[in-house]
């Protein structure tokens, strides 16, 4: 059988993984101070085409380093190669679409180069099929830093096209045989450490939290410590804790029983779904919220303008979109609570711009509050319905 068996043993993420994954996070922190710098529609969209462009090859040294461990000297230099490139990355973004894009773009090749190179050592001449397509991507962007206007829109949307192509060229791009793709590479793709794979990706959440806690201190600044500036970083912490519990009190530990029982052909597939596609929006949430939350803080009793009320909304209800995404892709189940609470979160935003900030933070809470309450409720009213929501 394909499926992978129940006792299968898991592999813990190591501290040089987690380190990796501190330096990609500060790419968050920079994408935040980009946006916070300017909260409009066009920023917001330029910091998601970073980020997705940049996600993406966070996703591929995970996979990377689930097949190949950094146990050994070579690859852990290797890797501490990779974190230097990011950190190239992250510090030519606040101005990537003025005069650092070259130095982002090279960075990103770098990037790129590193994670081709380490992945020989488990595909081989395989690993051609996504090395190329992502230098593709890299010099795409790199092209960006070159030229002005539009055409640098273009070029990082050709990027972005590129690299959604490419999970399907290196599926069916190698071993041809009589004009049919080999299935060898596709389940090799598929060979997922289940357990490591899951806590990579949680961990990232978490320390992407941080960025919403870290905000607490950017939004307050130098103020004096009133009553009124406790109760908005409360909240803040409030609202960060609730959107933890929506992912991490469940859905994390039955993501991986469910890719302990997805056959390894489709692993790959299942997890390009769930943790690149569906985790976009999560964590371009919690960017957003985090940037909302830099310019409201000190402002809790003010009217709000458009730019920080949609972010601190538009963040909580993006999030929980990428969240029913992904507990859509896991069949993870009952998504329509989440669902129904993702427009609620967005309405909020008229809170904060015709009454205050603070009431805006009391209402996101508040949604957050009531859905999990209510989906909790209908779990413990419904045992069938609860035991498959613990088995899907």
């Amino acid at each position: 059988m394909n499926t992978a068996p129940e006792d299968e043993p898991g592999r813990r993420v190591t501290t040089l993984e987690l380190f990796f994954d501190l330096v990609f996070v500060f790419t968050i922190t920079q994408l935040t101070v980009l946006l916070a710098a300017d909260l409009s529609f066009a920023t917001a969209g330029r910091v998601a085409l970073i980020f997705i462009v940049l996600f993406w090859m966070y996703g591929a040294y995970a996979y990377l380093t689930n097949q190949v461990p950094p146990d050994r000297p070579s690859r852990r230099l290797l890797l501490m190669l990779g974190m230097g490139a990011f950190l190239v990355c992250a510090l030519a973004i606040p101005r990537v679409f003025d005069d650092t894009g070259v130095v982002f773009g090279l960075g990103y090749l770098l990037v790129v180069v590193v994670h081709t190179a380490l992945y020989t050592r488990s595909h081989g001449w395989d690993s051609i099929w996504y090395g190329v397509p992502n230098a593709l991507a890299a010099l795409s962007v790199t092209a960006a830093g070159l030229v002005n206007g539009l055409a640098v829109d273009g070029l990082w949307l050709l990027a972005l096209v590129v690299q959604f192509v490419t999970p399907y060229v290196a599926e069916y791009g190698p071993g041809r045989r009589d004009g049919r793709p080999a299935a060898a590479l596709r389940v090799q793709l598929g060979t997922l450490d289940p357990a490591h794979f899951v806590e990579r990706h949680g961990l990232l959440l978490i320390i992407a939290f941080g960025e919403s806690v870290i905000s607490i201190g950017i939004g307050i600044g130098d103020r004096a410590l009133t009553p009124g500036l406790f109760v908005g970083a409360f909240l803040t912490l409030a609202l960060a804790i609730a959107l933890w519990w929506t992912y991490f009190v469940r859905d994390e530990e039955l993501a991986e029983a469910a890719f302990r029982a997805t056959p390894a052909p489709r692993r790959f597939r299942l997890a390009m779904n769930a943790y690149y596609y569906a985790f976009l929006p999560m964590l371009l949430g919690i960017a957003y919220l985090a940037a909302g939350l830099k310019k409201t803080l000190g402002h809790l009793t003010e009217h709000l303008t458009a730019g920080p009320a949609l972010a601190l909304a538009g963040g909580v209800a993006l999030f929980l979109a990428g969240d029913v995404a992904f507990r859509a892709a896991m069949r993870l189940f009952p998504v329509r609570f989440r669902a129904g609470a993702a427009p609620l979160a967005l309405a909020t935003a008229l809170l904060g711009i015709h009454l205050s900030a603070v009431v805006e933070l009391l209402a996101l809470v508040g949604v957050l509050v009531a859905m999990l309450a209510v989906e909790n409720r209908w779990c413990a009213n419904s045992p069938a319905k609860a035991q498959d929501f613990a088995r899907s």
